[in-house]
């Protein structure tokens, strides 16, 4: 699997993020104020996610999306860890996930990985660079 970088105007981003509304009858979505990560395996783009700079050392993850016949690979834990890495360049101390419309699944891997409930949201306290 590789995980590249790309803009939310990327035609295979647009596909993802167009897929994860209809799943989720959203009208909301990943923010498309950012780059996005996707995860591409034998040369197709199966999951992407983003994660966005709130300012004040706080970054907030957004459409952790994963293609369904793709699920239950480890897919989303490996995009979530990368996800992480670039919250962490980006100077951000806590990441942050809003749950509520993505369901038990969703909550139980980000709770796997270290995140924990505060107020609305799940968070984590990222690594401080030695």
């Amino acid at each position: 699997m590789l995980i590249q970088s790309r803009p939310a105007t990327d035609p295979e981003v647009a596909t993802l993020v167009a897929a994860w509304r209809r799943e989720l009858g959203a009208t909301g979505g990943p923010r498309d104020d950012g780059g996005h990560l996707v995860a591409v395996l034998h040369g197709r783009a199966v999951a992407c996610g983003g994660v966005h700079d709130l300012g004040d050392g706080l970054g907030e993850l957004s459409g952790l999306y994963v293609r369904p016949a793709y699920r239950r690979q480890g897919i989303a834990r490996h995009l979530l860890v990368a996800l992480e890495e670039v919250a962490f360049r980006q100077g951000c101390a806590v990441l942050r996930v809003a749950v509520g419309a993505y369901g038990p699944v969703a909550g139980a891997l980000y709770r796997s990985c270290g995140y924990a409930p505060v107020g609305a949201y799940l968070a984590k306290r990222l690594p401080v660079a030695a």
